[in-house]
């Protein structure tokens, strides 16, 4: 006999959410719709969730910060298909270069908020504005 499944679904003014896509898995697949490039979503970090990254629609800027607060960036794209693994104890966040961007990922652990560390745009003087080259 089949069933469904409720998805869990989050709005705010950065993007659209899927959560908890596949509830059997252990962890957590999500699905985030970013419609605009003009929002970033940053920063916070894990002390035991380890995340996974795929660009499936578009194209992210992501940064990362190690303990040492150095600011690394990494693109993902649906034109170059890879798995960003972002480990515990790494802020990370995210900018859409493309309007109607995916992302797709997975966590290792299911959601919780006692399990995550925020902070704010500016917190590592960082730019996420894209140069131009």
């Amino acid at each position: 006999m089949h069933s469904f499944e409720e998805i869990q679904y989050h709005e705010d003014d950065r993007a659209q959410r899927l959560l908890n896509v596949f509830p059997e898995v252990n962890g957590q697949i999500n699905v985030s719709y970013v419609n605009s490039v003009d929002h970033v979503v940053a920063w916070h970090k894990h002390n035991i969730q380890t995340d996974y990254w795929c660009c499936v629609k578009g194209s992210f800027k992501v940064g990362l910060v190690n303990e040492n607060g150095d600011v690394r960036w990494e693109y993902l794209s649906d034109k170059n298909l890879r798995v960003l693994k972002i480990p515990p104890g790494i802020y990370h966040g995210y900018q859409a270069i493309e309007d109607c961007s995916i992302l797709i990922y997975y966590l290792t652990e299911k959601y919780n908020p006692e399990d995550e560390i925020r902070a704010k745009i500016g917190d590592f003087e960082e730019s996420w504005k894209t140069q131009n080259k």
